[in-house]
C-alpha cells in the first residue's frame, strides 16, 4: 500500500488522507527520491504537455508561424478558457491558415467560473465567439499539433486542412511524432505500454513514475536528449516562465507558482492525481500520482512540499510555498474549521534522504 502523503483535518483529528507515490530522478535516471510504488504505469495525461509540444519546436513550425512566447506555453497548457487563452489559441491557428474547426478536442464550458459566466452571457471570455473547441483546455496543446500538422502539409505539397483531419489517432503523422517525442523523453517502450483515450481525445499512455520523472529531468537538462529536443525543451520553459498565465490562468497552482519562481520551476499537471515537474537547478525531475486522483486537495499538496524541500528559496519563497502545502480549509463563512496538509511522513522522507 502506498504511503499516507497529505492529511485532512478538523476538530482536531485527522479527517481523511490521501494516498500516492512520487518519483524525484535525475537527468541519468538515477533515483534521487522514491516513495511508494514508482513502477506501476500511470496515464499521465495533460502532465505530460510540455513533452508532446517538443515536436512543435523540432519541426520548425514554431519559428515558421513565428509563434509567441504566449502561444508557446499555450500549447503546454491546461488552460482555463479565460479570453487571454481563447484568443491566444484562435491566433495560432489563424497563423497556420485554420480556425477552431478544425480541432479535434471537442468542447467543454470554460473552468473559470468567470470565465463560464461572461461566456454564458456574450462577455469577454466569450471573444465574440459561442462556446467551441477554443474554450477546452486543451485546445492551445492541439493548436499546436494542428501548427505541426500545417507545416507537414507544406514540406509534401499536400492540402493542410485535408492532411490534418484525425490528426488525434495514433497512426496520424501528427500523432506519430508526437508519441515519438514522448518515447524519447521518458525511454518507454509504448509500443508495449497500455493504451486509452485522453480527455481531448489522443492517446495517453502508461508510463512509470520513474520514466517520467527521469523525462522532466531531461527537460531541465536536456541531458540525454537529442540537441534539437534539447533546444525545444529549454525554449518552451523558457516560454512558460515569461508567460505563465497561458499554461493554467487565474489562482491556478501551475500559474501561481511559475509566476513567483519563473525558470527554477516547469510544473504542470494531470489528470486523476498525477503531476509532473523540472527543476532546471538541482536538475531533477518529480513525478507523482495521487492513488484516488485528487489534485487540488492532494497532488498539489504533494508537489507544493517537494518543491520547498528541493528548491532554493528565500524567506518570502519558502512562506508562500508553505501556504500551498499547508493550506487552511475555510468553510463559506469564511470560518477556519481545519487543514490540508503534507504529511509529517512525507516531509521527514526528504529530510531523511537529504
Amino acid at each position: 500500500m502506498n504511503p499516507e502523503l497529505v492529511e485532512a483535518s478538523r476538530g482536531g483529528i485527522v479527517e481523511s488522507v490521501h494516498r500516492g507515490a512520487l518519483a524525484v530522478v535525475d537527468a541519468r535516471g538515477a533515483s534521487v527520491h522514491a516513495l511508494g510504488d514508482t513502477t506501476r504505469p500511470v496515464f499521465a495525461r495533460s502532465a505530460v504537455k510540455v513533452l508532446q509540444a517538443l515536436p512543435l519546436v523540432t519541426s520548425g513550425a514554431a519559428d515558421a508561424f513565428a509563434l509567441s512566447d504566449e502561444e508557446l506555453a499555450l500549447a503546454c497548457a491546461s488552460h482555463n478558457g479565460q479570453a487571454p487563452h481563447v484568443s491566444t489559441a484562435a491566433k495560432m491557428l489563424a497563423k497556420a491558415g485554420l480556425d477552431e474547426a478544425a480541432l479535434e478536442c471537442g468542447a467543454h464550458w470554460p473552468q473559470h467560473e468567470v470565465a463560464q459566466r461572461e461566456l454564458a452571457a456574450g462577455g469577454p471570455a466569450a471573444v465574440g465567439r459561442p462556446l467551441s473547441a477554443l474554450h477546452n483546455n486543451c485546445s492551445g496543446k492541439h493548436a499546436g499539433f494542428l501548427c505541426v500538422g500545417c507545416l507537414m502539409a507544406r514540406a509534401s505539397g499536400r492540402d493542410a486542412r485535408e492532411f490534418v483531419r484525425g490528426y488525434v489517432r495514433a497512426e496520424h503523422p501528427v500523432m506519430r511524432e508526437i508519441t515519438a517525442a514522448l518515447q524519447a523523453a521518458t525511454d518507454a517502450d509504448l509500443s508495449q505500454a497500455p493504451v486509452g483515450v485522453d480527455g481531448c481525445s489522443i492517446p495517453t499512455f502508461g508510463i512509470p513514475l520513474t520514466q517520467l520523472a527521469l523525462a522532466f529531468a531531461r527537460v531541465a537538462t536536456g541531458v540525454s536528449l537529442s540537441a534539437e529536443r534539447a533546444r525545444a525543451a529549454a525554449r518552451l520553459r523558457a516560454a512558460v516562465a515569461k508567460a505563465p498565465f497561458y499554461v493554467a490562468g487565474s489562482g491556478r497552482f501551475d500559474t501561481r507558482v511559475m509566476q513567483r519562481l519563473g525558470e527554477r520551476v516547469f510544473c504542470k499537471v494531470g489528470a486523476e492525481g498525477v503531476f509532473c515537474a523540472a527543476l532546471p537547478e538541482q536538475g531533477l525531475g518529480v513525478a507523482i500520482k495521487v492513488d484516488d486522483g485528487n489534485n487540488a486537495r492532494a497532488a498539489e499538496v504533494v508537489m507544493a512540499a517537494v518543491i520547498e524541500a528541493l528548491v532554493r528559496l528565500d524567506n518570502d519563497e519558502r512562506t508562500f510555498m508553505r501556504c500551498l502545502s499547508d493550506v487552511t480549509l475555510k468553510n463559506w463563512n469564511g470560518i477556519e474549521v481545519g487543514a490540508l496538509r503534507a504529511t509529517a511522513g512525507l516531509r521527514a522522507a526528504f529530510v531523511a534522504e537529504r
